[in-house]
């Protein structure tokens, strides 16, 4: 007999996996532009004019009272109608039409204002284009410890200076830089719209097969005489998701071809498609994880025996101090343990703990939205009457009465409802992430799991949290 060689030797079993992920596109849901009454607007000169006006009007009242109206918060109809109306409804807004808001926000009416007359339209610069988001990171995480730490919320002086400050650098980046650079690469709200907007109803894209016969040289993006170009430096035929997408309809206006299309699609959906995960936007996420944490924690009627241990254990009484060390721990806690799923993960399949970490930290954003919009859902339904008595005061009514708007039980029941969509949609996220990815069962199953038990986790805590009493804001 002859000796084996090694051509003789089985060849190894190819990696199923190696033969690449599932690329399909997404599923292209109802266009809306096929109804006249929705087509006609978003065509029309007046869109988004017409709403742009009386919100400013509101702010110039909101900016006004927060200024030179009652020192008292909960007197103040600035402070009512900016933290227990507006901020609770924007995340709403999110979800069901994405980052429309910032379609008909003042600081973009302001900018374009700045940019008209003063501007000097200079190129936005490659340290904003790559460095913006981790900007936009930071300032939230700073107005966050702001407030608590100099009590912006509870001050109206303190939310109008605020509001100053931002009208500030809207202005200089209006007068300064190209198109509403303030808004794609340095706005907090942004920022946390741009996440929100990627689990929204509604998204914007344009139909490809038009676009590749177009001869327009890209008016959809650059504009004409008559039409601006895309605000937020997003291309309509290159677009995967709608982070940067402010429903202006200025493409739609523009495009030759009519090859945009605005349509309905599945909550969430867009998470599981994105074909170039990025760190920081996952970073994002956990991190604003973290701010809804310690934002409800502060407000727990626990938080005040905590303060209370401390300073009998410790001898710490500077409340700066204290805060300052559970708000780096809140926010550090959820990006440690999506780190953690990463790395667990990484020895189960094709990835690097940083693209694990990047590709994954998007299944969080669901809970992310969940525990936002449950958080915030306390204070407009529990102070949302203040919206009104105040407001009314203002026309010389005297009337008060009781703030709450339904039971707490009722509110309690609406939280954990919240939560459990969130949960559920944060795990199917994960889910649907691994499927895309990974051609067998065993590797999905194993990608997945380290990101369900955080995602359980981390609900579970928020469950914790709204089952004990909570705080007012006014």
């Amino acid at each position: 007999m002859t000796a084996p060689t090694l051509t003789d030797a089985p060849a190894p079993v190819p990696d199923p996996d190696l033969a690449g992920p599932d690329t399909t596109p997404p599923p292209v849901g109802r266009n809306l532009m096929t109804i006249p009454w929705v087509a006609r607007t978003l065509r029309s000169g007046w869109y988004p004019k017409i709403l742009q006006i009386p919100v400013a009007a509101v702010f110039g009242l909101v900016a006004f009272q927060l200024l030179v109206g009652p020192d008292v918060a909960h007197e103040n109809a600035g402070t009512a109608l900016m933290w227990v109306l507006w901020w609770p409804v924007i995340p709403i807004v999110f979800v069901l039409l994405g980052r429309f808001w910032c379609a008909v926000c003042p600081f973009g009416a302001i900018s374009d204002f700045a940019q008209k007359w003063v501007g000097v339209n200079r190129p936005v610069p490659n340290f904003l284009k790559n460095y913006g988001i981790w900007i936009i990171d930071a300032s939230f995480l700073f107005i966050t410890w702001a407030d608590h730490v100099w009590g912006v919320v509870e001050s109206p002086w303190g939310s109008g200076v605020l509001l100053l400050i931002l009208t500030t650098a809207v202005i200089a980046s209006g007068a300064l830089f190209q198109r509403r650079t303030f808004c794609r690469y340095l706005c907090f709200l942004g920022g946390l719209s741009g996440n929100y907007a990627r689990v929204g109803m509604v998204e914007l894209r344009a139909d490809s097969a038009i676009c590749k016969t177009c001869k327009a040289k890209a008016v959809c993006y650059n504009g004409n005489e008559k039409v601006a170009g895309c605000p937020l430096f997003t291309f309509p035929r290159t677009m995967e998701d709608s982070a940067n997408c402010n429903l202006c309809a200025n493409c739609i206006k523009s495009c030759p071809n009519d090859a945009i299309q605005v349509r309905l699609r599945k909550p969430t959906s867009e998470l599981w498609f994105i074909t170039k995960p990025k760190l920081e936007q996952s970073y994002l996420a956990m991190a604003i994880m973290g701010i809804v944490l310690i934002q409800n924690i502060t407000m727990l009627e626990v938080w005040q025996d905590v303060l209370a241990w401390i300073a009998a254990t410790t001898g710490i009484t500077s409340y700066p101090v204290i805060f300052t060390v559970a708000f780096a721990v809140a926010v550090t806690v959820p990006v440690g343990l999506l780190a953690v799923a990463s790395k667990v993960a990484a020895g189960r399949n094709l990835e690097t703990t940083k693209m694990n970490f990047a590709r994954f930290g998007y299944a969080l954003i669901p809970l992310d939205v969940a525990g936002h919009l449950a958080h915030n859902l306390f204070h407009l339904l529990a102070e949302g009457g203040s919206v009104y008595y105040t407001t009314a005061a203002l026309f010389g009514s005297t009337a008060t009465g009781d703030p709450a708007l339904v039971s707490a039980g009722t509110i309690q029941i609406l939280q954990f409802a919240l939560l459990a969509l969130g949960i559920a949609g944060s795990i199917y996220t994960a889910r649907r992430i691994a499927h895309r990815r990974y051609q067998t069962a065993a590797r999905r199953r194993a990608t997945v799991m380290p990101f369900v038990v955080i995602i359980a986790l981390l609900g579970a805590v928020n469950v914790w949290m709204f089952l004990l009493p909570m705080a007012h804001r006014m």
